[in-house]
């Protein structure tokens, strides 16, 4: 087998086997991570729970529900020591292409306004702000609104 071949990425589920490396992703991501029970809730109701491995090891997961031609990503989160090298772009492109093939019309999202390169990330990719939830997030200082965003597929 190739070199090349080997340094291929790989799309694929998640499933709770993952939620090791998952966690560990999450936690050294997030100031205020989701809990693993959280996780384990989104795979059971079905969620879309994706990933991205390379080398077998997770570079990034994603998790979003479509229902009703709409599409909502809850999650993207990108390990630390890969952030600045299109994985999170890559996640997000795979997931809009998942809820397309699943009849999903409009996709939405919330962000934190202070989460600029996600913000970027999210405008580069062609979302909008549409709205903002107030005192949404967790933060060191109280709370932080969320931006809502959201792009036609």
């Amino acid at each position: 087998m190739s070199a090349v071949w080997q340094a291929c990425p790989h799309y694929r589920e998640m499933t709770e086997a993952d939620l090791d490396q998952v966690l560990l992703i999450e936690r050294a991501g997030h100031r205020y991570p989701w809990s693993e029970q959280i996780f384990r809730d989104c795979l059971r109701v079905g969620y879309l729970c994706r990933l991205w491995e390379l080398e077998e090891r997770i570079r990034v997961y994603g998790i979003m529900s479509v229902a009703v031609g709409e599409a909502h990503v809850f999650n993207v989160c990108v390990h630390p020591d890969h952030r600045r090298q299109g994985w999170g772009r890559r996640m997000m492109l795979a997931l809009l292409d998942d809820a397309r093939r699943r009849g999903a019309h409009t996709a939405f999202l919330e962000v934190r306004p202070s989460n600029q390169a996600a913000v970027r990330l999210y405008h580069d990719l062609g979302f909008n702000e549409v709205g903002v939830r107030p005192d949404y997030y967790p933060a060191p200082q109280g709370r932080e609104d969320a931006l809502v965003m959201a792009r036609v597929l």
